[in-house]
């Protein structure tokens, strides 16, 4: 599994506009408080696969996963996590 950093989960969300705020984006901050929904997902998720070469499963696409840029890192780079 590749290590992927919080910063790097923040600087491709912000790269490719996935979410849009006045504020820094912070590793902690709630993703879906700052406007992630179920598109902006869809498109995180395809280019984390793209930027990372990570795989995701449809079914692992959850507000528990993709809640903070910190969980989103640990959960992919975690050595245990299903691949798709």
């Amino acid at each position: 599994m590749p290590d992927i950093s919080p910063e790097a989960v923040i600087t491709l969300i912000l790269q490719h506009q996935i979410v849009e705020t006045d504020e820094a984006l912070m590793a902690d901050a709630d993703l879906f408080a700052k406007g992630l929904d179920s598109m902006a997902m869809m498109q995180l998720m395809l280019h984390l696969e793209r930027e990372f070469g990570v795989r995701i499963s449809p079914a692992d696409m959850t507000r528990n996963h993709f809640a903070t840029a910190r969980v989103l890192a640990g959960w992919l780079s975690h050595p245990n996590r299903s691949a798709a």
